[in-house]
């Protein structure tokens, strides 16, 4: 079924339409500076669409939590933990209703971390449940930000790859995203790239004008027009609006945002006098709260009178142990349980291409479900488990001193490379085939091949392998302080883990 959504007047005041259906296959990117009109463009497209599909807002500032009384989309506050946000997302999937996930109050971090989780569980939704979803991100450079920033690396990392499952890979899960940004340089690349339909409002930075018009396949010279555009006003291209760039003037809208641009006000008129009473003199409210005055901190001790205490004090008595009030933990069943949970997690084909976040929470839950005893592992000591467990390291293997020294070779890595190397060391310690690119790419997390290579060279260049092609061509990795190598193993192989996964699918 063919849907035109009127988006306002285009060129000769004709009506400028998007073919909803080609919009929801081909995705959109918004550009224009603050004050552009970008807001009131998403929130046109989402009221004319609003009977048609179903919709999911990112808010990161509120704007678009109005919406719930006009078309009855429910308002999700963010300020929930991951795990709850991913549920929430599912269930949404499956009743297939319209929401605004309202990020207002949450810092920047905070947001990315959210966006993600929920962006996360739309896109892990079950098969049965890929109902088409347009799914509407304003300020997407918050959340696909092209450069780190002032946030942690896991939370851009986690961030920015929710954001390019949803651009890349969201079609056949009926993900259709829009994305908005103030600036086309601050967002990412890889997620800017996967937009077939553009909309470029007034933008005034020569970086950004130049990329707008490599977008719409303009002339360098063209792109000045982009600074002289009104608010409200875009051109448009891509298979769901037109074939060659058009300007579009946005129509009116039936809901408005909480926060609108401010307008000049006449100031008030007091006289100076009763103006200093209103700042210095207390209202009878305020004179009810109590008065918070600095402390002045104590004056230092001097020197010569610390060091006389500190010779004279006596060294307390040490503290008796009083009697365990809960059973002793067996350390080895303790250790196998966590080894189980860690296998369950490895054996999921999913798990390679989920962040260590997510996989992080999936561990949490299944150790209470499995009852392990004593506290749970932290962030860190999880992803070494996870770097060994992806090994798949046999009782045999692991008992040995070359996979000993193995994983002390693994300490001097960063968390996200140690799996890699321990599957090639241990090819190596079985004397096994080497394994290929694609292998290694799926244990690294990516798809790229190249990337695995890479991390070979990577590896060779820290003087922990020696990697050398024998006359047919097949790769062997030579471990000098294992006194190990590889079998011969064809480097351009496929990952039977892909074709299994693949045909589950």
């Amino acid at each position: 079924m063919k849907v035109g959504i009127d988006l306002g007047t285009g060129a000769g005041g004709a009506s400028a339409t998007v073919d909803l259906e080609e919009l929801l296959a081909t995705r959109l990117l918004v550009q224009g500076n603050s004050g552009s009109g970008k807001s009131h463009l998403l929130r046109r497209l989402l009221e004319q669409s609003a009977p048609w599909v179903q919709q999911c807002v990112i808010d990161p500032e509120g704007d678009f939590v109005t919406l719930a009384d006009r078309f009855g989309h429910v308002v999700v506050d963010a300020a929930r933990t991951e795990t709850e946000l991913q549920r929430i997302a599912a269930r949404i999937r499956q009743h297939r209703v319209s929401v605004v996930l309202n990020l207002e109050g949450l810092d920047v971090e905070q947001q990315m971390r959210a966006a993600a989780a929920f962006l996360g569980g739309m896109f892990d939704a079950e098969r049965d449940y890929w109902y088409p979803v347009l799914v509407v991100v304003d300020e997407a450079q918050l959340f696909a930000p092209a450069a780190a920033g002032e946030v942690s690396d896991e939370a851009r990392k986690q961030s920015l790859g929710a954001m390019t499952n949803l651009m890349c890979r969201g079609r056949k899960r009926g993900l259709a995203g829009v994305i908005a940004t103030q600036r086309l340089a601050k967002l990412a690349k890889n997620v800017a790239a996967e937009a077939s339909n553009f909309l470029m409002g007034r933008t005034f930075l020569d970086i950004d004008m130049a990329r707008a018009a490599d977008l719409l396949g303009m002339d360098r010279r063209q792109a000045e027009q982009f600074r002289d555009l009104d608010r409200g006003r875009f051109v448009a291209l891509g298979p769901a609006i037109s074939r060659r760039p058009l300007p579009v003037a946005i129509g009116a809208v039936e809901t408005s945002a909480r926060s609108v641009s401010p307008k000049l006000m006449p100031l008030p008129t007091t006289a100076p006098e009763d103006a200093a009473d209103l700042i210095f003199k207390a209202s009878p409210e305020e004179q009810l709260l109590p008065v918070r005055r600095p402390v002045a901190p104590p004056p230092p001790i001097p020197t010569a009178e610390l060091l006389e205490k500190l010779v004279k004090a006596r060294p307390e008595p040490a503290p008796v142990e009083a009697p365990s009030l809960f059973p002793e933990i067996d350390e080895e069943e303790r250790s196998a349980a966590l080894d189980a949970v860690m296998r369950e997690i490895v054996e999921d084909p999913e798990a390679a291409f989920r962040s260590v976040a997510v996989l992080y929470q999936d561990f949490l839950v299944r150790c209470r479900i499995h009852r392990v005893p004593g506290a749970a592992l932290d962030l860190a000591a999880f992803k070494r488990r996870l770097a060994i467990a992806r090994a798949g390291v046999d009782e045999q293997i692991s008992a040995g001193d070359s996979w000993q020294q193995a994983l002390k070779l693994s300490e001097t890595l960063t968390d996200d490379i140690q799996g890699v190397f321990l599957i090639v060391a241990r090819a190596a310690i079985s004397s096994e085939p080497c394994p290929s690119d694609a292998v290694l790419a799926r244990a690294y997390g990516t798809h790229s091949p190249s990337r695995a290579r890479r991390l070979l060279t990577y590896f060779e260049e820290r003087g922990l392998l020696v990697v050398r092609t024998d006359f047919h061509g097949l790769r062997i990795v030579v471990f000098p302080d294992l006194d190990a190598e590889t079998a011969p193993g064809d480097p351009n192989a496929p990952d039977t883990g892909d074709e299994t996964r693949d045909a589950a699918e």
